[in-house]
């Protein structure tokens, strides 16, 4: 019984409390800060960019997030007797030693700097960064995270970020290519197409611009014709697709086929 009221004593001692309270406050604020941070964004910022908004939230929280650190572990010093005037004092001095020691990380956080003020990208970005393409899903004061179409997440540290190839910025362009047989007539063919990409100028969403068809692009093994649109980044992919299935239909209805391989087996 003794035991016991002497350990309860000291876990209400001031020796606890205290720096109990010191972290617990620390995490309360943390949460309060963080929070109103990210609804001024919301409310305040409607007119900027979504994914360039989301972008600096989060640096913001994140440069908040070790403010906090900071202050909690130099109250928490001050609590267990070391002199945190004299450690403050000093600071200037660590502060030499430590970016010396820190460059690199000092690097990262200027370059993360540098790419959301140049707005090279965002978060939501699709970008390829050293021959990995995928999409920008956190951009910190470190590192920027990649996650590939697959689900592969690359972490690359932003100091090494030289060049960077952005996908979202303006507009994707879709291409399709596809061959009928030398014996139909170029004219008809481009008539039928025509109507083609001017029904699906009307029909399909997140277009840029027009379907066009750009014409007969070459004569190997069968007349090649391109198809190209712009669309909204990085949609092209869905357009290709959806023009290609339009093309192979309205051409088989016109009795046009579409040109593909053949394989002649002969037995002797």
């Amino acid at each position: 019984m003794e035991e016991f009221e002497q350990i309860l004593a000291f876990l209400l001692s001031k020796e606890v409390i205290r720096p109990l309270f010191i972290i617990l406050g620390s995490v309360l604020v943390y949460m309060i800060v963080s929070r109103v941070i990210r609804r001024m964004f919301r409310i305040n910022f409607i007119h900027m960019n979504v994914r360039k908004n989301k972008t600096m939230c989060t640096l913001t929280v994140n440069v908040f997030k070790y403010f906090v650190i900071l202050v909690c572990a130099l109250m928490l010093l001050d609590e267990f007797g070391v002199d945190t005037k004299t450690l403050v004092a000093s600071l200037g001095v660590v502060g030499v030693v430590a970016g010396l020691a820190m460059q690199d990380t000092l690097k990262d956080f200027v370059s993360g700097i540098f790419i959301l003020t140049d707005d090279q990208y965002k978060v939501g970005d699709t970008v390829t960064i050293d021959g990995f393409m995928g999409e920008v899903i956190t951009l910190g004061m470190k590192t920027t995270k990649i996650r590939a179409y697959t689900g592969e997440v690359k972490m690359i540290s932003n100091r090494t970020i030289t060049s960077v190839i952005n996908h979202s910025l303006d507009y994707s362009l879709a291409l399709v290519d596809f061959k009928v047989a030398y014996e139909y007539d170029i004219d008809n063919v481009t008539e039928i197409v025509s109507e083609v990409c001017s029904k699906l100028s009307t029909t399909l969403e997140k277009l840029k611009g027009e379907v066009e068809l750009w014409g007969v692009t070459s004569l190997d093994n069968g007349v090649e014709y391109r198809i190209a649109a712009k669309t909204v980044p990085m949609e092209h992919y869905a357009i290709e697709r959806k023009i290609r299935a339009v093309v192979k239909t309205e051409l088989e209805n016109k009795g046009i086929e579409l040109q593909y391989p053949h394989r002649v087996v002969t037995n002797e």
